[in-house]
């Protein structure tokens, strides 16, 4: 593990992090409680009757903690009558107010619910993207100034016995933070450990981490980096984690994207709590949730291969994709051979069976396809923990793609890491091919979400390893479906762009637009531009943050109203909301990035 810092006490093997617990209401957070499932309404926080009916649709369908925005004062005397509500109607699920920017709005909040969450980045500071150098004594006096602000909430919720989330999020990091971190996971991490340090400095010791990012990579590594700082400070800074991929999307999208840096955290034994945010009715992201969770508790079950003495041949703290030779091998369709590793594109694989069930309609697969055939292919297949098979593959003069041998009971995110770090000894550098699970699925009736979440958790959590330059997804009877998801997989991961990226939030009472509506006609109108990073967010909060992430940005500015952003630049204000799509579509025209939409040729996938 690079330098001194270590996140996990082993990257072969499944152990729980241990954390002190926390109280929110009845529930326990952390400790030895079981990982918690949490979402949030999207209600209007003034439309008492709708945000009830919310709390309790969410709590029926298995949510234990549910979160409610508050954006001010006036907005946060609502959580009175909600809570009260709530409780006569026999439900006791904890409430926790969603605090961005206005701190007499947490003390409001903080009289009627469990627990507030506060964004380091937004509760003090006001975002600007100023450029400017602090001393030491400038920095100083806005820690200061942060604590004269932050020190009432403490005390309140010291008094009332409320628990409390510090909440970092990629997107609004404060103009201070990014200054003299940058836009980085240290700066994240840092933000977070400034009102951490004021927190403990009262005495208060009632709080939850998070760090929040649309990205997996930068939120995988954020999460990391805060566990390994963590324990450096000692061991009395074992709080809780609160784990969630922010504007993650919808659909299958916003599944793998959740699954990759949720799952990949709850993996290594990180964790104690998790929301998966979806641009869907909130409803829709608890089935999800609770899957992620209940795949875990069968993960900590399972063997893992013995590693002793066997080093990480990879930076977990910053990403970069391991070193390999290329290897050319046939293509499944093309005359050509396809390139494998090196600074290539990861591939994409499947099996012969798939590949005869496909071929006669690549035309219509678009761009899911079959790139190359397993069986077809000169890949060594080994155990890692075979010293003799893996000394074999280390002599070798020439490269090969490697990869785990089916059949074998082992977990598939040590296997291949375990893989990776034994192959670091090879006289080359051999490419690996990765696979979502090591025993191929023959079950078509297989629940495809579970398939979707495994798949993307396993090979996800490698890829932002920077491990792999192909995969194989074997846990998908389904040909064209088990292509889609390899591709899926490697867009939400970052390592192969082959369609329009999207940053799009969940919906809250902040929302000054229809989400989910507006959602689906930017992807109608921009669905076929290649490579384009289009965020859509509901309301400031993210909004001018991920728009240093994304190319272009659509994002509400006031009711019926529509600002329109060229990267974390506003460019175009108060559009009238019928008007937007449209606009953002000349906008993107404007800077060069439009191109006119192929005809489509419809597909079973």
């Amino acid at each position: 593990m690079s330098g001194e810092l270590r996140y996990c006490e082993d990257l072969f093997g499944y152990q729980r992090r241990e954390s002190r617990e926390v109280k929110v209401g009845h529930v326990g957070i952390g400790g030895n409680n079981p990982v918690r499932v949490q979402s949030m309404i999207t209600s209007d926080t003034r439309d008492v009757e709708a945000s009830v009916g919310q709390v309790l649709g969410l709590a029926e369908a298995g949510c234990e903690i549910v979160r409610i925005t508050a954006q001010t004062r006036k907005y946060a005397e609502f959580l009175k009558p909600i809570s009260e509500q709530v409780r006569a109607a026999g439900c006791n699920v904890p409430l926790v107010a969603d605090i961005h920017f206005k701190p007499d709005a947490a003390l409001e909040a903080a009289k009627w619910v469990e627990k507030v969450r506060v964004n380091p980045g937004n509760y003090a500071d006001k975002k600007k993207f100023e450029v400017r150098e602090y001393t030491d004594e400038q920095y100083a006096e806005e820690l200061e100034r942060i604590r004269e602000q932050f020190v009432p909430l403490v005390h309140l919720c010291q008094e009332k016995g409320r628990a409390m989330r510090i909440g970092t999020n990629h997107g609004s990091l404060s103009d201070r933070i990014m200054n003299r971190y940058g836009d980085t996971p240290l700066g994240m991490v840092e933000s977070a450990l400034e009102f951490a340090r004021i927190a403990r400095g009262e005495g208060y010791h009632e709080f939850i981490f998070s760090m929040k990012a649309s990205n997996p990579k930068v939120m995988i590594e954020a999460y990391r980096l805060l566990v390994a700082r963590l324990r450096e400070e000692g061991s009395d800074w074992n709080y809780p984690l609160h784990l969630g991929v922010t504007e993650a999307g919808d659909g299958e999208d916003g599944r793998i994207k959740s699954a990759i840096g949720i799952g990949s955290l709850l993996a290594d034994g990180i964790g104690d709590t998790i929301r998966v945010s979806l641009t869907e009715d909130a409803i829709h992201e608890i089935p999800v949730a609770r899957k992620l969770v209940s795949l875990q508790q069968e993960k900590a079950g399972q063997d893992f291969p013995a590693a002793s003495g066997v080093c990480a041949s990879w930076n977990p703290f910053a990403y970069e994709r391991r070193k390999s030779e290329i290897v050319e091998l046939p293509s499944a369709a093309l005359d050509d051979p396809v390139a494998v590793g090196g600074t290539e594109l990861m591939k994409v694989l499947t099996s012969r069976d798939k590949f005869e069930a496909v071929k006669h309609k690549l035309s219509g697969l678009g761009d899911f396809q079959p790139e190359i055939v397993s069986e077809e292919a000169e890949i060594v297949a080994v155990d890692p923990r075979n010293e003799e098979e893996m000394a074999e593959v280390k002599s070798l003069d020439e490269a090969v793609l490697v990869t785990v041998r089916d059949g074998e009971e082992l977990d598939p995110i040590a296997s291949f890491r375990l893989l990776a770090a034994r192959l670091a000894e090879s006289k080359v550098a051999h490419p690996i091919l990765l696979k979502d699970v090591l025993t191929p699925s023959g079950d078509a009736g297989k629940d495809f979400l579970e398939t979707l979440l495994v798949a993307s958790r396993n090979l996800g959590s490698l890829i932002c390893d920077g491990i792999g330059d192909a995969i194989l997804v074997q846990g998908e009877v389904a040909p064209g479906q088990s292509l889609r998801l390899s591709y899926n997989i490697l867009q939400a991961a970052g390592a192969r762009i082959f369609k329009t990226d999207y940053v799009a939030c969940p919906s809250c009472g902040r929302t000054l637009f229809d989400l989910q509506e507006t959602t689906q006609r930017i992807r109608e109108a921009t669905g076929h531009l290649k490579g384009v990073r289009i965020a859509v967010m509901g309301c400031i909060v993210n909004g001018p943050g991920e728009m240093a992430d994304a190319d272009f940005g659509y994002v509400g500015g006031a009711p019926a109203k529509i600002n329109l952003y060229v990267g974390k630049q506003a460019v175009k204000f108060n559009i009238p909301e019928g008007e937007a799509v449209a606009r953002l579509v000349d906008l993107i025209k404007e800077h060069g990035r439009w191109v006119d939409a192929p005809e489509q040729v419809a597909v079973d996938v």
